[in-house]
């Protein structure tokens, strides 16, 4: 698998670097600004962009721009955001388009090799991870009356929309819920009904959905397309 890495700090990258290329990935290009990040993935085209959202040179979001404008022209480019902070804005423009794989994982919630690596190879297969503070985040303003719909569903439903929408299959939810997958079915088609979303096999287009329904109005400061 090719991989562009995009992150300023000279020690994170670097161990990025090697972490990667010690799991067989090849590393296409390593840079520390936005300007390389997007001339890298023009030029390699790779499998994965793991980027770093506030790169050089304002370091606010220009790591972030820098992968919707090569998405634009790439369409599908999977991406894998990591960022140290939580910010809604991120996830709704990355996942605006519904196409190619989408990651957003908070650097210090990082916890091993083996799960960095899980999630690589998911994004890059075309899913969707997001950590779980992000969807929280994501559900916590939707439920402040932004999104009518969400406000009809229970507590239960609520509970299992967040597990969705972190990528977890009805099992994985059942066993953190502690109730029966058939459950876990049930809340889902009333969740889907509610939402007016069409139910689906596929765990990702599902948790796309999901999502893309909960960021879908236009927020203050959207980041225009190009930018």
């Amino acid at each position: 698998m090719r991989v562009v890495v995009a992150e300023d700090l000279f020690l994170l990258r670097e161990g990025l670097v090697r972490l990667l290329k010690a799991r067989g990935f090849e590393i296409v290009a390593a840079t520390d600004s936005a300007p390389g990040l997007l001339g890298a993935l023009l030029e390699f085209r790779p499998d994965l962009a793991i980027v770093d959202i506030r790169l050089p040179p304002t370091h606010t979001d220009d790591g972030l721009r820098a992968a919707l404008n090569a998405r634009e022209r790439i369409p599908g480019l999977p991406i894998l955001l990591l960022s140290q902070y939580v910010e809604q804005i991120y996830a709704q423009e990355l996942l605006a388009d519904q196409a190619g794989g989408v990651g957003y994982l908070l650097k210090d919630r990082v916890f091993s090799d083996d799960q960095f690596i899980d999630v690589i190879r998911t994004v890059a297969a075309g899913g969707t991870v997001m950590d779980p503070q992000v969807v929280t985040k994501l559900l916590g303003r939707c439920s402040r009356g932004e999104r009518g719909p969400l406000s009809g569903l229970t507590e239960r439903e609520r509970q299992v929309l967040e597990l969705m929408a972190e990528g977890r299959s009805n099992s994985a939810i059942a066993n953190r819920l502690f109730i029966s997958e058939k459950a876990v079915s049930k809340h889902s088609t009333s969740i889907f009904t509610k939402l007016e979303l069409a139910p689906s096999d596929d765990d990702n287009r599902r948790v796309l959905a999901v999502l893309a329904y909960l960021m879908s109005v236009p927020r203050e400061g959207r980041i225009p397309p190009g930018h």
